[in-house]
């Protein structure tokens, strides 16, 4: 009996999800005309990071905008990690209340608060800290309700 199943995987043979998704990074059907995902391991600036996040927060996509930061997090110095988890968080949290999960969205959304506010690190690079901070208390205490991704973006800069 075959046991193993068949898995995307990339030239190194890492599992990846070849999948197409939408706009909050939710798998759809192969073959679906999807968004394009963001690639994986990109250098970038902590300017460019946040200049490239926030388009795609504003674009309405929260999950892709988690992926840059995501990047920064993996790739950025460690005294920096609590700032790039921190935003990363605040996104998923966005990408969850949108889907319609209010107490994945509320958990994460807390945790990116926690994260921010053990960051107390300089630079933030315009970053808003305490404006994001209290953006997430507010929609974390809205939720259970409906959530446009793109309409509730935060800004990221003052």
């Amino acid at each position: 009996m075959e046991t193993s199943s068949r898995r995307d995987r990339d030239a190194e043979g890492r599992a990846r999800n070849a999948r197409p998704r939408d706009g909050l990074g939710r798998p759809l059907p192969y073959g679906a005309a999807g968004v394009e995902r963001q690639p994986e391991g990109v250098a970038r600036t902590p300017d460019e990071t946040v200049r490239e996040a926030q388009r795609l927060l504003d674009a309405g996509m929260p999950f892709h905008a988690h992926e840059v930061f995501e990047d920064a997090w993996k790739s950025g110095p460690e005294s920096e990690r609590e700032l790039w988890r921190g935003l990363a968080q605040l996104a998923v949290g966005l990408t969850h209340a949108a889907r319609g999960n209010a107490k994945g969205g509320a958990a994460l959304l807390a945790r990116g608060v926690d994260s921010l506010g053990r960051y107390g690190g300089i630079p933030a690079y315009g970053v808003d800290l305490a404006g994001l901070m209290a953006w997430a208390r507010a929609l974390a205490e809205r939720l259970p309700g409906p959530v446009d991704a793109r309409t509730e973006a935060p800004r990221l800069t003052g």
